[in-house]
């Protein structure tokens, strides 16, 4: 049986050289599960899978700078435990949260109780567990939206941004959801110097 793969860039030290940085078909045994298969590659089947996090009320700076890092993130300050329990079952998300209790509900599989107060420390806590550092691709994800951003050219955002940012900046981003235009000034060397010192201080 013939499947075909594609495994994010993060995963290549795990495959031949031959295979990295594009799909690949691969001959399967007829009776081989996905993780069969994965495993068989060299990657071990732990490893496979996008982080997905749910953050409670109480940890809105945490969850902003996990988006910034690009992982997929889901906070508002409306979130009750029940939203909680849904989108951790029906998504297989991980929960954060500062509620030990919650993480006691059968719906929550994987969780962890944030036991640090600021979220700076609180981000070197949960990516010190994960292993986040090796996995980050900052600024990839909107901040607001927690969708992905998509380049654009920048004669198509000349009118909605400064005519100086647009004379003085090549690389622009927008947001599909909220349409917000972002590009790398100050704001985004300030906070990419921060999660680089965040995340430095586990190595």
């Amino acid at each position: 049986m013939k499947a075909r793969f594609s495994f994010d860039p993060a995963l290549s030290p795990f495959l031949e050289s031959s295979r990295r940085g594009h799909a690949f078909d691969y001959d399967c045994a007829r009776a081989a599960s996905l993780k069969n298969a994965i495993e068989a590659l060299g990657v071990p089947h732990t490893e496979v899978g996008a982080l997905r996090v749910v953050a409670d009320a109480h940890l809105g700076g945490l969850a902003r700078f996990l988006r910034m890092l690009g992982f997929d993130t889901l906070h508002r300050n409306a979130f009750d435990d029940e939203e909680i329990r849904r989108l951790a079952d029906a998504d297989g998300r991980i929960v954060l949260t500062r509620d030990r209790e919650l993480l006691k509900c059968r719906e929550i599989a994987r969780g962890a109780y944030v036991r640090a107060l600021k979220p700076e420390a609180q981000l070197r806590e949960v990516a010190a567990r994960y292993g986040l550092a090796a996995l980050a691709r900052p600024f990839t994800l909107c901040l607001s939206c927690n969708l992905p951003l998509k380049a654009v050219d920048r004669a198509a955002v000349a009118g909605r941004v400064p005519p100086t940012v647009c004379a003085l900046h090549e690389r622009f981003v927008r947001c599909p959801g909220c349409d917000g235009v972002f590009w790398p000034g100050s704001h985004y060397e300030r906070m990419l110097s921060a999660l680089r010192s965040s995340l430095s201080a586990l190595s």
